[in-house]
């Protein structure tokens, strides 16, 4: 009797534990529409235009998500977030999912409650100055001023790196990025500090951006992707997979225009991430074509990146480690099978 009361138990704990992790899934299903915490407007990653619609490689990731759960990447309520108010709105349950240039460190995975999905994007600490002040290197910038965001890991970035060469600055802290330009801009800090895609995102709002310089140094390791709270498997697996599904979209030369015929006629990884083959919906809790409509919708990583950091957009950014793994970059997808 005590074997089987131990027995009876265990599943009922199970089905409780499942249960709870389904959790942010039935909800999104229930309301209809995916919240997403988003930037309060940063060019490339998540920015709203005169039209009230938000583009940018983070909005991509949420529309993807909505996509692949609702069969619509439209259905997405964007919360526009400060750096300081990011954690607090995804632990709070105010927002489904966290898709703002956020950075994957171990304080940010361990304590906080809250899982990264994944990487969208290798970026590191940069610094940018105006060419006025003639300075070829970062460790020509003892004593200046720096434009920082609060909030960020930028912060802890530049006090080590400045301290690892026996350099002193003065913080000059903004709430959010469009601040820290207008700072920098209007001559109140010497450089301004932060990742270096964003960097190039502030430059392009600049008067003149070519009166602004990138310098060549990156000082720390910034990948940033998308975060969920902990505790909801289920919701992790369906965020961390639809980011693989985009990269693993590209690898598989798998397209928005090509996608619907390569379901059909596509080689058997092509199938099978499309979802006309195995099962890989069906464990996720998803319909099968999850996939297929999140590319068809949004298209996949390659598409995405052109269209908003890379060529085909104003900032012009190179794919450099954000390049496939077997074109020159650390870009990778875990096997889709």
């Amino acid at each position: 009797m005590k074997k089987l009361s131990s027995i009876i138990a265990g599943g009922l704990a199970i089905g409780l534990t499942i249960s709870a992790q389904a959790g942010t899934l039935e909800d999104v299903k229930k309301r209809g529409t995916l919240s997403c915490g988003v930037s309060t407007g940063l060019a490339g990653f998540s920015q709203k235009d005169e039209k009230g619609v938000w583009s940018g490689l983070d909005v991509d990731v949420c529309r993807s998500v909505a996509a692949a759960v609702l069969g619509d990447a439209s259905k997405v309520q964007y919360k526009p977030l400060t750096a300081k108010e990011r954690f607090t709105a995804l632990q709070s349950g105010e927002i489904d999912i966290l898709s703002r240039n956020t950075t994957w460190t171990h304080t940010r995975d361990t304590s906080l409650g809250l899982n990264f999905a994944g990487v969208i994007y290798y970026d590191g600490t940069g610094f940018m100055v105006s060419k006025k002040l003639g300075v070829k290197s970062a460790t020509e910038l003892d004593g200046a001023n720096a434009c920082i965001q609060a909030g960020t890991s930028t912060e802890l970035a530049i006090a080590d790196y400045f301290r690892e060469n026996k350099m002193n600055y003065k913080a000059v802290t903004f709430d959010t990025s469009d601040q820290t330009r207008t700072g920098f801009e209007s001559g109140r800090c010497d450089f301004l500090v932060s990742d270096q895609s964003q960097l190039y995102a502030l430059r392009i709002g600049l008067k003149d951006p070519s009166a602004a310089v990138v310098l060549p140094e990156v000082i720390s390791k910034e990948p940033l992707g998308p975060v969920v709270r902990q505790n909801d498997d289920v919701w992790f697996n369906i965020v961390k997979w639809v980011v693989n599904a985009s990269i693993e979209g590209e690898f598989q030369n798998v397209t928005s225009a090509n996608a619907k015929d390569l379901r059909k006629n596509g080689n058997p990884g092509q199938k099978r991430l499309l979802g006309s083959e195995g099962d890989l919906g069906e464990k996720l809790g998803l319909s099968a074509d999850w996939a297929y409509q999140a590319i068809t919708q949004v298209g996949n990583y390659s598409e995405s990146f052109e269209r908003n950091v890379g060529q085909d957009s104003p900032l012009k950014i190179s794919r450099g480690l954000n390049a496939q793994w077997n074109k020159g970059g650390i870009l990778y997808s875990p096997a889709m099978r």
